[in-house]
């Protein structure tokens, strides 16, 4: 565990052990086959930063309670939902280095298994009577749709703006963030106006990460000695390209945009597109940006006094910039 991490997770440690054994009991199913699939989701977990974000926005602002752990458990079961549709829809094989349930069980069962979890964390809520909760995840499922599907149209087009490129990643990426943030301060009974502020923390560090990610398609990797390309290569308009093609001519934007379209079948336009947009500063523009969503975020905890919760926090926010993954 990097130094990062641990002071990341060393606030909510107790909270976070205990999540694991309700969580699991959360996925219980008595249909073998469900089960066995489970077991497997279960074994893989990766970081768990969703869960993390929620207890420690929760300890900000008061104590944990039961409903804390009902949010991060509703929390994680919509991600764990998600990743497994999206692998499906990606044909994606992989996940965190191990089989997807897709790979492992096909298609058909792997819709239905997000189908399961989905509605585990429904039936979760309305246990538990926490539709305050609910309200935020549902407002959270709705966006992320609205974006995967508003990424797709633009992609045939690749007529993206900056505009609609933020609007793409706060739905697509950030409001997940965001309503783990809002949950935490939700579950113990935060106004309505902190709920909010939280919210805008989770969105403003959901952006960062996500612009994190663009730039690793630009940066050389450690196996292999040169960028991957792989944004650019499923023709995705990310932020470093969209700057790029605003700063030059409407005759070298059109050549830019024939190497995006055939730079599957194609390599050495991955290549060319790359060095494209570092000449243009678009590796420095999404930089830049990324920084200020990062301080954003911080500045938000500015009125809190300082803790160990509070370090937290603003040691994710520069975690999201820093990272090496």
């Amino acid at each position: 565990m990097s130094a990062s991490s641990k002071i990341i997770k060393a606030p909510v440690a107790t909270e976070m052990a205990s999540f694991e054994e309700f969580f699991k009991i959360t996925m219980d199913s008595k249909i073998p086959l469900l089960q066995t699939i489970v077991n497997y989701v279960l074994r893989r977990k990766g970081k768990q930063l969703r869960p993390t974000i929620v207890f420690l926005t929760a300890k900000l602002n008061g104590e944990v309670t039961d409903n804390t752990y009902v949010a991060a458990s509703m929390i994680e079961l919509l991600h764990t939902a998600t990743l497994i549709h999206d692998d499906v829809v990606d044909e994606a094989y992989e996940r965190r280095g191990a089989l997807s349930i897709n790979a492992m069980w096909r298609s058909k069962i792997a819709v239905l298994l997000g189908d399961f979890l989905l509605a585990k964390g429904l039936q979760l809520s309305v246990d538990t009577n926490s539709f305050d909760l609910l309200r935020i995840m549902s407002e959270a499922v709705k966006e992320m749709s609205e974006g995967e599907l508003l990424q797709i149209e633009k992609a045939r087009k690749l007529d993206i703006t900056e505009d609609v490129y933020f609007d793409i990643i706060r739905k697509k990426t950030a409001t997940l963030i965001a309503s783990c943030a809002a949950n935490g301060a939700q579950s113990v009974r935060a106004t309505p106006e902190i709920v909010q502020k939280m919210k805008l923390y989770g969105e403003y560090i959901g952006i960062a990460f996500q612009l994190k990610d663009d730039l690793f398609d630009y940066q050389e990797k450690p196996l292999i000695g040169k960028p991957t390309g792989n944004d650019i290569k499923e023709k995705k308009m990310t932020l470093p390209l969209i700057f790029a093609l605003n700063q030059t001519s409407k005759g070298e934007k059109s050549r830019i945009l024939k190497l995006v379209r055939n730079a599957q079948s194609k390599p050495q336009n991955v290549a060319e597109v790359i060095d494209f947009v570092a000449l243009s500063g678009g590796i420095a523009y999404t930089e830049q940006k990324m920084h200020e969503y990062k301080d954003k975020a911080i500045a938000i905890l500015d009125d809190y006094p300082d803790s160990d919760v509070k370090n937290a926090l603003v040691e994710l926010a520069h975690y999201t910039t820093q990272r090496s993954k």
